[in-house]
């Protein structure tokens, strides 16, 4: 009787042993059960019964020294009993569904007609949560400014419940900007703007004429709207319909900007222009800005390119009749021609050959749709035969050169799409072609100072960029071919 105590203690002890012994035995067993299970063997099975058997033997032996007894006995609070294996091993543990889902992230790109109310409602957001949305966007972005291509990244919580719900929504607003659509802690939309970072560089590209400029620069990789934006800069002395023949070559600098993932962003301003004619001499501009921030060509002599008036109004057109008498192609008798005509596409734009106030715009009898601007005290001009007339352009508006007034119809008298074309000169119709134009602002004393030192830096800058007869438009694109 007296040793009972000491036998009790003892029981437990090798008890305790014995479990610390099974769990070791069990844990490395059921350990390498898992690695084989998660590289898909078929032995992870057989695996887990060994672990279980053994287990839950070491169990029984430990626990038959405690027979007779009438409480098993639980080692630091556990209960031996808790520890035994079924046969079959643990099944794996269930995830729902909820847990391992992800946010759906959409790409949706702008359609003509589109607004950003319409792309939220057609990925089935709530219209109440669309609303608030677009609220938050318009306080740092007009959505009316998207335009078709635009792409728009929306992350949906899809699985709250049947209707998705909007958390995150991203907007390339411009080359310049980003918008980013987020919720606060309160779960309220809060709309950012980010600017971007650009890297700016400088194109030169070079070629020749065939058969237009415009197309001259298309072939070299110009974009269009730069080749736009030379050949106005050249059009205050050079009559393009005339003056410009195939043979003849230009050069151009201009900026492009790349985001920080070197993706083409957008161009920027030409720098420096040329245009070597074979009946013309070689015509240099640059750009220079003026201690007021503004910016204008020069020529190499300080001389600002703009002139009073266009020498040519339309762009790519051939000239079809000159001024002067000749016989009416529908009346059929010589008349005097007051003006020149210039064949060109239904609908191709007609500019302002100079700043000033319109006089007349509207149906103007034989000459049909027809805009007339006064420059000044001495000098008009006068557009005819158009398709349609500029919303914009009314009686009493005033007008920058370069402005589109219309569009080339056959409105009227007319066989066929042109642009008549007239200047007047205290009323009376004078030859366009042969109108001498004053010349525009000539930089003096400190502004020329500046100038000359501006050119000087564009004449270093363009001499130590290799020209490239094909310009390419992103950094990955083989490289352009250089002479």
């Amino acid at each position: 009787m007296g040793r009972q105590p000491q036998d009790r203690t003892d029981r437990q002890w090798a008890l305790s042993g014995t479990l610390s012994s099974a769990l070791k035995i069990g844990a490395l067993v059921a350990g390498i059960a898992i690695a084989l299970y998660s590289s898909g063997q078929d032995t992870v099975r057989p695996a887990i019964d060994v672990a279980a058997t053994t287990l839950n033997e070491e169990i029984d032996l430990g626990t038959m020294a405690a027979e007779g007894e009438e409480d098993t006995p639980v080692l630091n609070g556990i209960d031996p009993g808790e520890y035994r294996l079924s046969a079959t091993g643990p099944e794996p543990s269930e995830v729902s569904e909820a847990e391992n889902a992800q946010p759906e992230r959409l790409v949706v790109q702008i359609r003509r007609g589109d607004t950003l109310l319409d792309v939220l409602l057609g990925v089935g957001i709530p219209r109440a949560e669309a609303h608030e949305a677009v609220s938050a966007i318009a306080s740092v972005y007009d959505p009316r400014n998207l335009r078709p291509g635009q792409e728009i990244t929306l992350t949906l919580d899809s699985l709250a419940s049947d209707t998705p719900s909007l958390i995150e929504a991203n907007l390339n607003a411009s080359a310049e900007r980003d918008i980013n659509l987020s919720r606060d802690s309160d779960g309220r939309f809060t709309a950012l703007a980010r600017k971007k970072e650009l890297r700016r560089e400088l194109i030169r590209a070079i070629g020749t004429v065939n058969s237009s400029l415009f197309e001259a620069g298309s072939a070299a990789g110009v974009p269009g709207a730069i080749m736009v934006d030379l050949i106005r800069a050249f059009s205050y002395d050079v009559d393009f319909q005339r003056d410009v023949h195939p043979g003849d070559s230009f050069e151009i600098v201009f900026e492009r900007y790349r985001d920080a993932q070197g993706r083409f962003a957008k161009d920027g301003d030409i720098l420096f222009g040329r245009l070597t004619l074979a009946q013309g001499g070689t015509k240099r501009i640059y750009r220079f800005v003026h201690r007021d921030g503004t910016a204008d060509f020069y020529n190499e002599n300080g001389e600002s390119v703009r002139k009073a008036l266009l020498k040519t109004p339309i762009d790519g057109a051939r000239l079809s009749s000159r001024f002067g008498m000749r016989k009416h192609p529908i009346l059929g008798y010589s008349a005097m021609h007051k003006g020149v005509d210039f064949a060109a596409p239904q609908g191709t734009p007609v500019q302002a050959a100079g700043d000033g106030i319109v006089e007349a715009a509207g149906w103007h009898g034989a000459y049909g749709n027809y805009v007339r601007i006064r420059h000044n005290s001495e000098y008009s001009t006068a557009y005819a035969h158009l398709s349609r007339i500029a919303a914009a352009v009314k009686p009493g508006a005033h007008v920058r050169q370069g402005q589109v007034l219309g569009y080339v119809g056959s409105t009227g008298r007319s066989t066929g799409p042109h642009l008549h074309y007239e200047v007047l000169r205290r009323g009376t119709a004078i030859n366009p072609t042969s109108v001498r134009l004053p010349t525009g602002r000539k930089l003096d004393g400190q502004e020329l100072v500046q100038f000359r030192i501006a050119k000087a830096d564009i004449d270093l800058t363009v001499a130590a960029i290799e020209p490239t007869t094909r310009v390419a438009r992103n950094a990955d694109e083989s490289a352009p071919q250089a002479q």
